[in-house]
C-alpha cells in the first residue's frame, strides 16, 4: 500500500539525502554559495526562491519586482532539478512524494515557491499546476508550505 492508501498506486518516492547542501544551509551558509557548490540540490534553489520572495514581500507586499522574478527563476530551477532526481529514482510523473521524508522537501519547497511567485506575477495557470502537483505528491504539502 502506498503512503496515501492507494493499493494500486505507485510506491512513494523517497529521494536520497543531499547532506552536504542540507548541512550547509542549516549552518547558515550563503544559499548563493550553496547553490553554486551543489547546483543539483533543489533545497538550495528553494532557499534562494523563498529568500527572494521574503525580500519582495517586505519591500512591497503583492507587488511584482526583481525579487519576485528572481524567485520565479530560482524556484523553476529547483523544480527542474528535483524532477530530474525524482525521475532517476523511479517517479513516473505522478504519485506520492511524501513531505514527511526530509530529502523530498527541497523539491516540494521549490514547487511551493514557484506557485507563490507565479501567483504574484499573475500566472494563474502555473499557480494551479503547482498546487495540483503538490496535491498529487502529498496532500499535506501545500498546507505545510502555507498554500493550503
Amino acid at each position: 500500500m502506498t503512503s496515501f492508501g492507494d493499493l494500486l498506486g505507485p510506491q512513494p518516492v523517497l529521494l536520497p539525502e543531499n547532506s552536504d547542501a542540507e548541512e550547509a544551509l542549516l549552518d547558515k551558509q550563503d544559499p548563493v554559495q550553496v547553490a553554486a557548490a551543489h547546483p543539483t540540490a533543489s533545497i538550495a534553489w528553494a532557499q534562494l526562491a523563498e529568500d527572494a520572495l521574503a525580500r519582495a514581500e517586505a519591500a512591497a507586499p503583492g507587488a511584482v519586482n526583481a525579487d519576485v522574478i528572481a524567485a520565479y527563476a530560482f524556484a523553476r530551477t529547483g523544480y527542474h532539478r528535483g524532477l530530474d532526481l525524482l525521475r532517476r529514482n523511479g517517479w513516473k510523473g505522478f504519485g506520492p512524494v511524501p513531505w514527511s521524508h526530509e530529502p523530498n522537501r527541497g523539491f516540494l519547497r521549490a514547487v511551493g515557491a514557484l506557485a507563490r511567485a507565479a501567483r504574484t506575477i499573475g500566472e494563474t495557470d502555473e499557480y494551479a499546476r503547482c498546487l495540483d502537483l503538490l496535491e498529487d505528491c502529498d496532500p499535506r504539502a501545500a498546507a505545510e508550505l502555507g498554500l493550503g
